[in-house]
Order: structure tokens, then sequence, then C-alpha cells
């Protein structure tokens, strides 16, 4: 059973706000937040049952503009920075602090630069106990003069809303979907196989994260950093596109890891799709068996579990705008 509770959030340059944390409790008081990337909401219930197997209560937070909190007046995913994130996951932080003395951050892609810069913002305040960054976006998986052009966007262009001419690729969706011979089933209007269209605007904000992260963080928590052994950069579908990151490239990410703090753990997986927990079920046993070790080693504090009665799932302050449903987390 998952809890949606709504979060309004204060209006931006296109209006009204919302972020929407998923839940799913056993009265534990360790936790886990996860956060999705980009083109991306909160729909691996396999990554929830693993870690309420584990005693770990789960959340996940559908950012802004994304999944189960875009509205409609809103431009998928846009924003003008990363920051624009950080309150949504500031609340959602202080409502799991709530009711748990430990807190994990488990971020993918867009989410794992986002939970870094985020970290480095609130280090020494010991909201976290450590992040779990599943193939953080670090850098991005384009020829040289290409990325030099990213990062001349310093023009007006950089402030609108205008997508930019890149051709749509459905190379990782068709990886992924039930429809195109992949093993998971999730909502294309959420998650479309050729991605959001990019905007400037974005890129602009991406790639000013991605140097403030190359500069050095100094996140003072233990961080795990995953990553696929092998990167494919393909235009059209191959076979191999199953058992590759086709999305970013994984020498950048191992590169530019040591860089979010003093504490970091770089794992390379191999046959890793992009999103390493939606890889083929041998490849992401082993990735939650290498996150399982990690935590043990570096953030599972000694803490009694809760009771857990018949009311376990139920939050004791619940908002009035939560709403509670059965079933699979790909539903919106």
């Amino acid at each position: 059973m998952y809890e949606i509770t709504v979060l309004p959030m204060k209006p931006d340059f296109e209006g009204e706000v919302v972020a929407t944390l998923v839940s799913r409790r056993t009265g534990s008081r360790r936790a886990v937040l996860y956060l999705h990337g980009f083109t991306d909401y909160f729909f691996q219930d396999h990554l929830a049952e693993h870690y309420i197997g584990r005693g770990i209560d789960f959340y996940a937070l559908d950012l802004r503009k994304y999944g189960r909190s875009l509205l409609p007046h809103q431009t998928r995913g846009l924003v003008r920075s990363v920051t624009e994130y950080f309150p949504e996951i500031d609340e959602a932080v202080r409502l799991i602090g709530r009711d748990h003395d430990e807190v994990t951050i488990n971020a993918h892609s867009t989410g794992g630069l986002v939970a870094s810069l985020w970290a480095d913002r609130v280090r020494g305040r010991g909201l976290v106990r450590g992040l779990v960054l599943n193939s953080p976006f670090f850098d991005l998986n384009v020829p040289t003069p290409l990325r030099v052009a990213a990062d001349l966007l310093k023009t007006p262009l950089s402030y609108t809303s205008r997508a930019l001419p890149l051709p749509p690729s459905t190379v990782y969706g068709r990886t992924l979907h039930r429809s195109e011979g992949g093993e998971w089933d999730y909502d294309l209007e959420l998650k479309p196989l050729g991605g959001f269209a990019v905007h400037a605007m974005w890129l602009a904000a991406i790639r000013r994260a991605q140097r403030r992260l190359h500069a050095g963080l100094a996140v003072d928590v233990p961080v795990l950093v995953l990553a696929s052994s092998r990167g494919l950069r393909v235009r059209d579908f191959v076979p191999e596109a199953r058992s590759a990151d086709v999305v970013l490239d994984p020498e950048h990410i191992a590169r530019w890891s040591t860089c979010v703090g003093p504490h970091v753990t770089c794992v390379r997986v191999p046959d890793g799709v992009h999103d390493l927990v939606l890889s083929a079920e041998p490849v992401r046993r082993r990735v939650f068996a290498e996150i399982d070790r990690w935590m043990d080693a570096y953030v599972t504090a000694d803490l009694p579990d809760a009771d857990q009665g018949p009311d376990a799932d139920q939050s004791p302050d619940a908002d009035q705008s939560s709403d509670v449903y059965q079933g699979n987390a790909n539903r919106p």
C-alpha cells in the first residue's frame, strides 16, 4: 500500500507548483528517500520492496513538473536552476524525519546530481546518513564540441523555455518498456519512449550544476556511486543496448564521483543499463547486493524498529491533501 502526499510549493515562473511524496511504511525508524531522473517518475515497485524487505521505510519524491506532480500548465521538467528542487527535498526530509532516526537518499541520474548539490548545501546538519547515487548525471554524454556549445548557453536563449532542435531517441525506452520487449510496464505519458524535449533553460541549469560539482563539493556523509561497466552511444536500437548505459558515459560518472565528497565508494556494474535497478534480473540482484553491503558498512545505525501495528502504514499527521491507494507504483 502506498500513500501519496501532495506537497504545495511556492509558485515559479510558470505558476502553481506541487511535488508528490509517495510512501510505503512499516513502522521502521529507518527510511530511504528516492529521487528519480529526467523523463522519469517513481514506478519501481521492486526497489521499494527491496528496502521494505530490509526493514527500511520507503519514500519516493516525484519532483515538480514530473510524474504525479506535473500540472496542465507546466512544461515537463523545466527549471531555471536545479536549486528549484531543494524546497521539495527539504520538505520531504522534514516530514520523513518526524518519524525516523535515519534517512538515506537513493537518487538516479539527474536526481543524483540534484541530491549531491542538495547534500552539500545541508552538510553539518545531520539530515541524512548517506547517498546512494545510481548512474548520476555528472556530465553530458555528447562529443566535446557539443559540450562546449552547451557551456556557451549564457545568452538570453538560456533563460527561455525554447526547446532545442535535438532529434529524439527511443533506444533507451525500447530497452525497458514491455511494449518493446523490455521487462517493465510504466505509464508512457509520464515517461515517453522518446523522452522529454530538452530546453535551453534546463540544459544551462544542468551545466551550471555539473560545473559546480566538478569544482568539488564537500558532502559530509558516505556516498555510494553506482555505474555500468560499459557505455554505448547509438542512435538506433541494437541488442547490446540492453546491457549498457546508452544515456550517460559511465567513465564520466567514475571520473567525477570523487568530487562529491571525501568518502565515496564507486562500484562498476557489468551489463547494467542506465537505471541500474531496471537491468536484467541477475544484474539488478548484484546492484541490490552492493547497496546492502555498503549500507551495512557505512550507514545502517543500530536502531530498534518500532512496533508494527495494524496502523503502521498510516502517517499520524497525514495532510488533508493526501490520498491512499492500493496497487503498483506506476499508477499516476
